[in-house]
C-alpha cells in the first residue's frame, strides 16, 4: 500500500470542523497549483522540523491540514487549510494515485473507492 493510500484509509472523513472534504478539488492560494483532497487532520500533525523547512509562512497549527495529491506531478503535499480554496474548474487531476484511492469524478468531487476486505 502506498503512502497515499495510507493517509486515505486512515483518514476517512476527516474532520467535522473541516470547511473542505476528501475528494474535493482545490487550489493552493500561494503556490498556484490544483489538487484533489485524500486525506484530512483535525490539527497539524507532522514534526516541527517539516513545519519550520515546509511551511515558511506559518500558518496555524491548530486548523485543519490536508493530505492532497497535486495535479500533473507524481506527488503529494500537505497543506493548511488557509491555504487552500476550493477550484471551481470541475477538470480532472491527473496524478498516478488517483484511481488507486478515487473513483470517478462528479460535480466537482472525486468519490473514494471503496476498499475490498
Amino acid at each position: 500500500m502506498s503512502d497515499s493510500d495510507k493517509h486515505a484509509e486512515q483518514q476517512g472523513g476527516g474532520d467535522a470542523q473541516a470547511r473542505l472534504r476528501i475528494g474535493q478539488l482545490v487550489h493552493h492560494k500561494l503556490l498556484d497549483y490544483r489538487a484533489v483532497i485524500m486525506a484530512i487532520d483535525a490539527t497539524f500533525q507532522s514534526t516541527n522540523n517539516w513545519y519550520e523547512t515546509m511551511a515558511p509562512s506559518q500558518p496555524p497549527k491548530d486548523e485543519p491540514w490536508y493530505h492532497v495529491l497535486v495535479h500533473d506531478v507524481a506527488q503529494s503535499d500537505y497543506v493548511a487549510e488557509c491555504d487552500l480554496e476550493p477550484d471551481l474548474t470541475g477538470e480532472p487531476i491527473n496524478h498516478p494515485s488517483l484511481e488507486r484511492i478515487f473513483q470517478e469524478l462528479r460535480d466537482g468531487i472525486y468519490r473514494l473507492r471503496q476498499r475490498s476486505n
